[in-house]
Formats: C-alpha cells, sequence, structure tokens
C-alpha cells in the first residue's frame, strides 16, 4: 500500500468512528449549506432584473419587489450562515472530544516503558494538541468542501446559460485554481508534520520542567533550563519559516489566479456586451458570479491548508494508537476472595532487555495468604521491582509470578489492580473534592465508609475540621496539607478498595515518628485478613511482619520468620537488630 491510500484510509478510518455517529446533524447542515447555496446563487439573479429594468425605464413598482426580494433574502442568507457555524462547532466538539477521550484512555493501558520514553508534556500535547488540529478537520469539514464545489458547479451551469463562452472560460479558470492548490499542498505537507513534532517536543519540555520546578530552583538550574529552552526557539523557528512560507505561496498563488481570473471575466464579457450578446445587468451577473466563484475556491484554498495541519496530526495520531502495549490483558481467570498468596518462581527481570546485570535474578518468594512479608535491602536491590510486577507494570522475561496461586498474566489487569493495592512516598493529590480524591470518581462507595475509614486512620480532628466536609476542595498537589495528612489519605484510598494484598513502598517514609506510632494500630486493624508487602528501609516499619526477606543485587540472601531470623546471631536480620537498619543498607 502506497502512501497516498494510506492516508486516505486513515481519513476514512476516522470519518467512519466520529464523524458518522454523529449523521442527525451532519444532515442539518447539509441542508442548510444547500439552502446557503442556493440563496447565494439567486441574489445575482434579481440584482441583474434590477439593473435591466431600471435600465428600460420600468415602473417603480418592480424595482422595489426586487429590492425587497434581495434584502430579505439577504437577510435570510445571514441567519442560515449563523446557524450552520452553530452546528458545525457543536460537531466539531463532539467528535474531537470524542477521539480526544479515546486518545487518553489509549495512553492510559499502555505500559510503563512507553510512559517512560516520553515526557507528560509530549503526551498532552499529542493527546490534545494534534486533537485540536483536526478541529476544522471534524467540523464537518468535508460537508463544507463538497458545499463548496457544488457552488462552483451551480456557478458555472448559470454562467454556461448566459453563454457558452464565458463558462468554458470560466471552467477552465477553476480547473487551473484547483490544480495549482493541490500542487502546492502537496508540496507544503511535510512542513506542517516538522511543526507538529517540534511544538511537541518543546511543551513536552516544558512540561517537564514544570514539574520539577522545585528541585531546578534548589539547585540553581534555572540557567541551564532556560539555555535549553533558547536553543530550541531557533530550530523551531526555522520549521515555522517554512511551514509559514508554504501557506505563503499558497496566499500568493490564490491571489495571482483570481486576478487572472477576473481579468479573463472582463474581457470576455466586454466582448459580448460590444456585441449585444449580453444585457449591462448580465455584464454586472458574470462579474458577480466570477467573484462569488473566489469565494468557494479561496475556501478550498483555506481547508486544503487545514487539511495539509491534519495530515501531519492524523499520522501521529495513528503512530499513537498503533503503538501497543507489551503487557496483555489476561483472559480473565477468577481471583480468589480475602487473603491472596504470592509467589515468585525463578522470576528473572530486567529493565533494558539486553542489560548484562539483570534487576531480579532467579528469585524465589512465597507469601501465604494473610501474612505480613518485610522486605529489606539497599537501594537498587529490587525491592520497588517486585512490586511493579506484581501490578503488572511489568513482565518478567523469565519465570512466573503468582497471585493466589494463578499465573498472574491469567488475569484481567482491571480486576488484578482491584485486588492489588499500592501506597507509595509520593503522594498525587488531584484538584477535587476530599471524596473524589479518595474514591477516584467510583460513587458506589458510601459516604459513611470514606468517614469510617478516615477515623480509623487517625484523620478524624481533620476531617471536622473541613469546612464543607468531603465536598472540600482540595488543591493539585495537595496545597494545604502536611505530608503526613497527604500520606494518611493515600492509606484511605487502598483500604477503601479492600484489595486482597496491600504493597506498601516506603509509605511511611514521609511520616514523622509521633505521626507513625498513631497510626500503627489503625494500620494494624486494617491490615486483618490481608496480606501485605512492606518494602522499607526502617526497622519500626518491619515490626509487625511475619517472614523477612531481605534482597542484594536482585536475589534472596536470607528470608523466614522474623523472630526466628530476629533470634540467630549469624543472621543478617540480626545484625541489622543490632547495628540499626540504616548503617548495613547504607
Amino acid at each position: 500500500m502506497n502512501r497516498q491510500s494510506k492516508v486516505r484510509g486513515q481519513y476514512a478510518d476516522l470519518l467512519r468512528r466520529y464523524l458518522l455517529p454523529q449523521r442527525q446533524t451532519l444532515w442539518i447542515l447539509a441542508a442548510l449549506l444547500i439552502l446557503m447555496i442556493g440563496l447565494q446563487l439567486v441574489n445575482p439573479q434579481i440584482i441583474r432584473y434590477f439593473i435591466d429594468k431600471a435600465q428600460a425605464g420600468s415602473d417603480l413598482q418592480p424595482l422595489l419587489v426586487a429590492a425587497g426580494l434581495f434584502i430579505g433574502f439577504s437577510v435570510l442568507q445571514g441567519g442560515i450562515s449563523v446557524l450552520a457555524a452553530y452546528f458545525s462547532e457543536n460537531l466539531g466538539w463532539k467528535t474531537t472530544n470524542e477521539l480526544r477521550s479515546d486518545l487518553a484512555a489509549h495512553c492510559l493501558s499502555l505500559d510503563m516503558p512507553f510512559h517512560k520514553s516520553q515526557t507528560s508534556g509530549a503526551i498532552i500535547e499529542r493527546v490534545d494538541g494534534d486533537v485540536n488540529a483536526l478541529a476544522n478537520f471534524f467540523s464537518s469539514m468535508i460537508i463544507h468542501l463538497l458545499g463548496n464545489l457544488l457552488l462552483m458547479v451551480g456557478i458555472i451551469a448559470l454562467l454556461f446559460r448566459e453563454s457558452w463562452l464565458i463558462g468554458t472560460g470560466m471552467t477552465l479558470f477553476v480547473i487551473a485554481a484547483v490544480f495549482i492548490i493541490q500542487k502546492i499542498r502537496k508540496y507544503n505537507g511535510a512542513f506542517w508534520k516538522d511543526w507538529r513534532q517540534a511544538s511537541a517536543e518543546l511543551y513536552g519540555f516544558i512540561g517537564e520542567q514544570m514539574e520539577g520546578t522545585e528541585d531546578i530552583r534548589a539547585n540553581g538550574a534555572a540557567g541551564f533550563v532556560m539555555s535549553r529552552f533558547y536553543g530550541m526557539l531557533p530550530s523551531m523557528l526555522r520549521v515555522r519559516q517554512r511551514a509559514f512560507l508554504g501557506f505563503a505561496s499558497m496566499w500568493n498563488t490564490t491571489i495571482i489566479v483570481f486576478t487572472l481570473g477576473n481579468a479573463m471575466a472582463f474581457a470576455i464579457s466586454a466582448y459580448l456586451w460590444k456585441t449585444d450578446a449580453i444585457s449591462l445587468g448580465t455584464v454586472y451577473l458574470i462579474f458577480f458570479y466570477t467573484e462569488l466563484l473566489s469565494k468557494p475556491i479561496e475556501k478550498i484554498r483555506t481547508q486544503m491548508e487545514d487539511l495539509q495541519k491534519a495530515d501531519a496530526s492524523i499520522s501521529r495520531i495513528r503512530s499513537l494508537f498503533e503503538t501497543r502495549s507489551r503487557i496483555e490483558d489476561g483472559p480473565g481467570a477468577p481471583l480468589p476472595e480475602g487473603p491472596l498468596a504470592v509467589a515468585f518462581d525463578d522470576v528473572t527481570f530486567s529493565y533494558e532487555e539486553n542489560a548484562e546485570e539483570p534487576t531480579l535474578s532467579e528469585l524465589r518468594l512465597q507469601l501465604a495468604p494473610g501474612e505480613v512479608l518485610g522486605l529489606l535491602g539497599r537501594t537498587g536491590s529490587g525491592k520497588s521491582t517486585i512490586a511493579r510486577l506484581l501490578l503488572r507494570f511489568y513482565d518478567p522475561q523469565q519465570g512466573t509470578v503468582r497471585l493466589g496461586g494463578t499465573d498472574i498474566r491469567a488475569y484481567k489487569l482491571s480486576g488484578l489492580r482491584r485486588r492489588v493495592a499500592m501506597v507509595t512516598q509520593n503522594i498525587e493529590i488531584m484538584e477535587g473534592t476530599v471524596r473524589d480524591n479518595l474514591t477516584f470518581y467510583d460513587e458506589t462507595v458510601p459516604d459513611a465508609r470514606i468517614v469510617a475509614v478516615l477515623e480509623q486512620l487517625g484523620l478524624g480532628g481533620w476531617y471536622a475540621s473541613l469546612p464543607e466536609g468531603l465536598d472540600t476542595m482540595l488543591a493539585s498537589g495537595g496545597g494545604r496539607l502536611s505530608a503526613g495528612e497527604a500520606q494518611l489519605l493515600a492509606f484511605a484510598r487502598v483500604f477503601l478498595t479492600d484489595p486482597g494484598l496491600i504493597i506498601m513502598d516506603e509509605a511511611s517514609s514521609r511520616l514523622d515518628p509521633l505521626t507513625e506510632q498513631r497510626i500503627e494500630e489503625a494500620i494494624g486493624k486494617l491490615l486483618a485478613n490481608r496480606s501485605c508487602i512492606i518494602i522499607a528501609h526502617r526497622l519500626a516499619t518491619v515490626q509487625r511482619a511475619d517472614r523477612i526477606a531481605i534482597l542484594e543485587n536482585g536475589v534472596v540472601i536470607e528470608s523466614g520468620r522474623r523472630e526466628a531470623l530476629a533470634a540467630d546471631p549469624k543472621s543478617r536480620f540480626s545484625a541489622m537488630l543490632a547495628t540499626g537498619l540504616e548503617e548495613v543498607l547504607a
């Protein structure tokens, strides 16, 4: 399949998926456009009638009727134009919002390697910026294009009705104009694709730096960031200049073509009038139709320009849709109720496929239902990787991860992530109500249960201070929430989902000792009848663990019951207790 056929297929697919479902609006818009075309063709006929009657010395009555009809049709045409614009924009918003929603859902379904390779700004530009570039394409551009073509055909037909000579001349003019515009469009299409790519890179860079504003300022790196920013602008300017030159060449070519068309119309009209083949009113009619003919050609030109931008955006959108996650949804094996057993059977995993040293190497790990496992090890030993494999952010290259006795790849991702929950040290607070931040918009969670969990976690006083209760708005990033309060809200989120396995990845690292002590009892109650993996660097965090596993370079170097390891003077865990966990793992 050649490139042109592929592009046509992409257009057809988008129209079929997003535009055709809006059939009712499309029919209304088509009817309005046809009516508007009819009025545009009729008005010049009224003016010719007026001129010819006035020149012939006719009575005032037919002139007044003609003037009234002209004014009435003009007002009606303006009203129809407003209605058509309304339906057109409404159609554009509906279709682009559908496309934007599908793109966002697709991005959320992609695996972590994709998100690690893309900045948030670049993803936003592809989900929103590229879709915005298609707004005119979806605002029934095809209908408008067909409408303008129909208007041109109507004008040419009426000109042939007046004289074969003027009809033939204007037909040649239209064919030449459309041919030239199409040639320029093909030549300039690549420039707009380069511009969309450069724009995505710039906004990706800006988004990345905005997210790291605090670190950038703290390390005095603002100058470096601005230097990178200024370095990107000249390359964007060059791309923009090429794209604008393409636009300017199309614009200037159109003006020249229109000038030649008007000159041809004047010459033919003068010849026909000199030979008494047409009246003065018909001269004006030909002049008016020639001017009117330039409007659909000009609109076609602008639509072709929009199509150039759409070409680039559609290509990038299709590329994003064609990106597939390596993590495939399972067939849907049923997850057992209650606490979940965990097993890692000879699991080998590396984030880079060709890495010399894997992150996990032939890892064997067991956790019985209802047990709490304390996972210890130096930074980079593979502790957080175990959590990511359990949530299927990644799949191992070798071995099997089992949950509830079944290969984790047999479960649906949605079901798996409902039954496995994780609390990390990095807490995301969204701009929204307290309720929405805790339930993630799950309206089935009753308010009474939310309040009960907050009370259990020691947040009863905080909840009582909220001016609007669960409807109190929280700012993005947490606003006035302390680090401890944000961490406790993260605990509340997890326990509201009633998971069978809870993973705490340095979950208490942001809590001061007093706050951590305050919630220990509440956590103990909430962990009842659930399995739990606690990833920690602090001894206090793993005191509730039934079992301990110590990792080093992706291998379990020690595991067993916590009491047995603590009582064994030769164990690594015993040495940690004797010397302090932070010193041993430093």
